[in-house]
C-alpha cells in the first residue's frame, strides 16, 4: 500500500471513529438525564467528559495528518464518518432510550448499550492501532492504544453496575418495591433547579434578576427530555388533559396548543404507549420545538412582557411567532408588537 493510500486509510478510520464519539456524546447526555444519582450516574458523567475529550484529540489528529475538504476522497470518507454517526444517533432516539416496563428497567437496558457501544469503540481503536502500526503512524497508534485504554476501563466499570441495576429491577418489577425517582435524574434536577430560579426572579423586576432568570432558563432540551421521560412512566392521571383516555382525538388536538412543551411530550409519549393515534401525534409534532427561550412556558405573560421590556427585538419577533402557535396571550403579544415597532 502506497504512503498516500495508508495516510488515506487512517484518515478514513479517524473520521469514523470521530463520528462514533460525536453521536455518543449526544446518547450519554440523553441517559444521563434519565439516571438517578448514584455511582452509575457518576460513571456515565464522567465518561461524557472523556468522550469529549476523546472527540477532540481525534480531531486533532485528522488536522495533524491534512484532513479536509479540498480533497475530494478524504471529503468522501468524512461522509461515510457522518453516515456512521448518524446512524449511532439516530438508533438511540430519546424515545428509545426510554423503553422497558418501568424507571428501574430503563435504566438497566440502557446500561446494556452502553455495554455494547464501549465493546464497538474497543474494536474501533484497536482497528486503528493496528493500522497505524502497519503504516509506520506512530503517534495515531499512541492515541488509539490511550482512547482504547479508556473506553476498556469504561466497560469494565459499566459491567460492574449491571448486576446493582438488575437487582434494582428485581425489586421494582418482582417485588413491587420500586425506588426510581424522576426528581433524581439529571433532568429533573435541572429543571427544578431552573424553575426555582425562575420563580424567585419572578418576584422582582430588577435588571439583575432578570438576567439570573436568563441564565437559569438556559438549558436547552431539558423540557422534552423531562416530558417524555414522565409519560413513558405515567398514569392518565398525571396528564395535563383531564380525562385524557375517554376522550376523542379531536377533543385532545384542540387542548394542544395551550400546553408547554414539557407537557406536549408527556402527552407525545403516553399517546405512543397507548392509543397512538396519528392525528393526535401529528398535532403534538406541529406544536413541538424551541421555546424563544429554556423555560419560557414556565412564565406568566407579566414575566414575559418583562423580559421583552429589555429591548431584544429578535427576542421579540421569536416570542411573537412562538405565542400565535400555542397559548396567544393578548398582552405578550401587544408587547411584541410594541417592541417590533420601536425596533
Amino acid at each position: 500500500m502506497s504512503q498516500s493510500k495508508q495516510q488515506q486509510k487512517i484518515i478514513q478510520y479517524l473520521g469514523e471513529a470521530h463520528s462514533t464519539e460525536m453521536a455518543l456524546t449526544r446518547v450519554l447526555q440523553l441517559q444521563i438525564a434519565m439516571t438517578p444519582r448514584g455511582s452509575y450516574r457518576s460513571a456515565l458523567e464522567s465518561h461524557l467528559t472523556q468522550t469529549r475529550q476523546h472527540a477532540e484529540r481525534v480531531q486533532a489528529r485528522l488536522r495533524d495528518l491534512g484532513e479536509g475538504g479540498g480533497n475530494p476522497l478524504t471529503a468522501g470518507l468524512g461522509f461515510v464518518g457522518g453516515v456512521v454517526g448518524q446512524a449511532l444517533a439516530l438508533g438511540k432516539t430519546p424515545f428509545d432510550l426510554l423503553r422497558g416496563s418501568g424507571g428501574e428497567e430503563k435504566v438497566l437496558k440502557n446500561a446494556k448499550d452502553a455495554y455494547a457501544s464501549e465493546a464497538l469503540e474497543i474494536a474501533t481503536y484497536t482497528a486503528i492501532e493496528r493500522l497505524a502500526e502497519r503504516a509506520g503512524d506512530d503517534e495515531t497508534a499512541k492515541l488509539a492504544a490511550s482512547i482504547r485504554a479508556d473506553e476498556e476501563k469504561m466497560l469494565e466499570r459499566v459491567l460492574r453496575e449491571i448486576p446493582k441495576l438488575t437487582d434494582s429491577v428485581f425489586r421494582a418489577d418482582v417485588k413491587g418495591n420500586g425506588s426510581y425517582d424522576i426528581a433524581t435524574t439529571g433532568a429533573g434536577e435541572t429543571v427544578r433547579e431552573a424553575t426555582d430560579a425562575t420563580k424567585q426572579a419572578a418576584r422582582k423586576t430588577s435588571t439583575a434578576t432578570k438576567r439570573t432568570a436568563r441564565q437559569a432558563r438556559k438549558v436547552p432540551g431539558v423540557a422534552q427530555a423531562e416530558g417524555q421521560i414522565k409519560g413513558a412512566v405515567a398514569s392518565e392521571s398525571d396528564l395535563p388533559i383531564a380525562g385524557y383516555d375517554a376522550r376523542t382525538a379531536e377533543e385532545i388536538t384542540s387542548r394542544l396548543a395551550e400546553l408547554s412543551q414539557i407537557d406536549l411530550a408527556k402527552i407525545d409519549a403516553y399517546e405512543r404507549k397507548n392509543q397512538n393515534r396519528t392525528t393526535v401525534l401529528s398535532r403534538i409534532t406541529s406544536l413541538r420545538g424551541n421555546e424563544p427561550w429554556p423555560g419560557y412556558d414556565e412564565l406568566t405573560a407579566a414575566d414575559v412582557q418583562a423580559v421583552l421590556s429589555e429591548g431584544d427585538d429578535d427576542r421579540a419577533e421569536q416570542v411573537r411567532s412562538y405565542e400565535r402557535a400555542h397559548k396567544n396571550r393578548a398582552g405578550v403579544l401587544n408587547a411584541a408588537e410594541r417592541q417590533r415597532s420601536n425596533a
